[in-house]
């Protein structure tokens, strides 16, 4: 299990798993939890490649980025 400390969002770790370049077990510590829930939910087996390729660069609002930007920021440092 790798833990990333988020920068910029309502989130303030985000939790997760990669095993054969898939993702697995998506936790987003704090945040908004319905929409964070569902989308570690969707996330769930989905190759990484798939998940950077789809969510890099999402921002929240006025914000730079996004917990699902976050996300992606998490799974290029782990390689």
């Amino acid at each position: 299990m790798s833990t990333y400390k988020t920068k910029g969002v309502c989130a303030s770790h985000i939790h997760f798993e990669i095993k054969e370049n898939k993702l697995y077990d998506v936790e987003f510590v704090n945040g908004c939890p319905g929409n964070l829930q569902a989308l570690a939910v969707l996330l769930e087996g989905m190759s990484v490649d798939d998940v950077v390729e789809r969510l890099k660069g999402i921002r929240c609002g006025h914000k730079a980025t996004s917990c699902a930007d976050q996300l992606v920021k998490a799974l290029e440092s782990s390689k």
